[in-house]
């Protein structure tokens, strides 16, 4: 497995927190390379407004062109800077940065409001035959080491399905859509068990 590259620079952290920035990365994570255009026509904002976004994601090397894609010099198609193994946030260094400490911490607020909307979702939203919702709580008693295969196994199980995705959803020639496919979001954490409200070791209340 590489080594994925890292978003260390309070900046990049920045640039990619921006509601419509973290949705183009999204997006070219699920389809593969996109252009402006087609970005645009998927968020249905302006293609200018998209166009500047993706540009500055570019600034802090989270996107880049594939040039290999290009129906000619003037054609721009973007795909995520990541290798295809994704990015790996270190808010350890970003916070050690200068002016780092707001910006990890305004960070760690958006993670936790998203996951919240993620777990509310997944409980409260209406069933859809058409749409699968699952959730899946374990716990494991195991090593440091134990858990580093687990998360290694688990990680090559995405890597496969995020080379599967972007290979259904890459642009072609017109960026024409991709048919009944819809962008799931996978939301994984792996750490020792945090205790709930009011149990032993839980905080203040104890």
């Amino acid at each position: 497995m590489t080594d994925r590259p890292s978003i260390t620079d309070p900046r990049a952290l920045r640039a990619f927190a921006h509601p419509v920035r973290s949705r183009i990365l999204e997006e070219l994570n699920a389809r593969g390379p996109q252009r402006s255009a087609d970005l645009a026509r998927l968020l249905d904002l302006p293609a200018n407004q998209v166009s500047f976004h993706v540009r500055n994601l570019a600034t802090y090397g989270l996107v880049e062109e594939a040039p290999e894609l290009a129906r000619d010099r003037r054609d721009r198609v973007w795909r995520a800077a990541d290798g295809g193994d994704g990015f790996r946030l270190d808010l350890e260094a970003v916070a050690a940065a200068p002016g780092g400490t707001a910006v990890a911490a305004a960070w760690r607020g958006r993670a936790g409001a998203r996951a919240h909307r993620a777990v509310d979702a997944a409980y409260t939203a209406a069933r859809d035959p058409a749409v699968l919702r699952s959730i899946t709580e374990a716990t494991f008693l195991l090593t440091k080491d134990e858990a580093t295969e687990l998360e290694g196994e688990l990680t090559a199980v995405l890597h496969r399905w995020t080379a599967r995705s972007r290979a259904a959803g890459e642009v072609r020639g017109d960026g024409d859509g991709d048919g009944e496919r819809a962008v799931y979001a996978l939301l994984q954490v792996l750490q020792p068990r945090v205790p709930d409200e009011g149990e032993p070791g839980a905080g203040p209340e104890d």
